[in-house]
């Protein structure tokens, strides 16, 4: 009895976070002055250019009606390939057994990640050696919580106390820090000012408190390029020249003690930073040279 009510009350759950998303998805329209474009899906056979109205507007053509088989995209994906795209770049275009999201009128095969660098691997092994590659990872510096009901219709909105900066990279690059040493590889961070839309209220899954949402683009704010391991030191404030603790450069840049702790990890695979003994039970790093 026990475990049905445990199945009945996951399950009603689970409708309630889909319902929470389908509700996200109908606020398109109804959410002023977010740039924010809707989720549109991959064309996997066709290559639009940024001069092409269907590039400029997803919304200008009709999948269904082309026939073209999709693939997932999400809201923030799909507005950051709009706003990084230049005159003569082509989208969604087929390079070898992949399709890239956007290719430069220069040959550059860029990449937007909006999660783990993880499920790049596959490309980067086969397309690195190459071809110019470039990542492209948002990270939200500024975020609204934009909760809104079935019908799509705004409820509440609050400006999110949680910042990020550039240093939050450091969290993605982890995956594989020395391949930033690798003379075709960019990693570009957009810092950007987001709209989260979620449901009325967050979901109770066995025992575990859910609040899906979808990330909208308002505006990109800034942007910073680690094109070579020296450029990784841009993401972060002045090191200091005397030996420092992990604690003591969480405190520096304003960030967690994990992500710190992945920060010196990265570091010291690209050799910009080396042991420097300990004080007390306390490792220390400092600057190489």
């Amino acid at each position: 009895m026990a475990a049905r009510r445990a199945r009945g009350a996951a399950a009603s759950a689970t409708a309630t976070a889909a319902a929470a998303t389908a509700a996200a998805a109908a606020t398109t329209t109804k959410l002023a002055g977010t740039g924010a474009a809707p989720a549109r899906g991959r064309a996997a056979g066709r290559a639009t250019t940024a001069s092409d109205p269907a590039a400029s507007d997803p919304a200008a053509s009709d999948p269904a009606a082309s026939g073209i088989g999709l693939l997932r995209e999400g809201a923030l994906h799909a507005a950051l390939k709009l706003a990084l795209a230049r005159p003569g770049d082509r989208f969604e275009v087929p390079v070898e057994r992949f399709v890239i999201d956007l290719v430069r009128a220069d040959g550059e095969l860029v990449e937007i990640q909006t999660g783990g660098f993880g499920p790049l691997s596959g490309k980067l092994d086969a397309l690195l050696d190459t071809h110019r590659m470039r990542i492209v990872h948002p990270v939200a510096a500024e975020r609204r919580i934009v909760r809104v009901d079935a019908q799509g219709e705004v409820v509440s909105a609050r400006r999110s106390p949680k910042r990020a900066g550039a240093v939050a990279i450091f969290d993605r690059l982890v995956t594989f820090p020395s391949l930033l040493a690798h003379p075709h590889l960019t990693i570009e961070v957009a810092l950007t000012r987001e709209d989260h839309i979620r449901g009325p209220e967050p979901v109770r899954v066995r025992r575990r408190t859910r609040d899906p949402g979808e990330r909208r683009l308002v505006e990109l704010l800034d942007r910073v390029v680690l094109a070579s391991p020296a450029d990784a030191l841009a993401a972060l404030p002045p090191l200091p020249a005397e030996p420092f603790t992990t604690r003591e450069l969480a405190r520096l840049a304003g960030c967690p003690t994990m992500l710190a702790q992945r920060v010196v990890y990265c570091l010291r695979l690209l050799e910009l930073i080396e042991p420097a003994g300990k004080r007390g039970r306390a490792p220390l790093h400092q600057l190489t040279g």
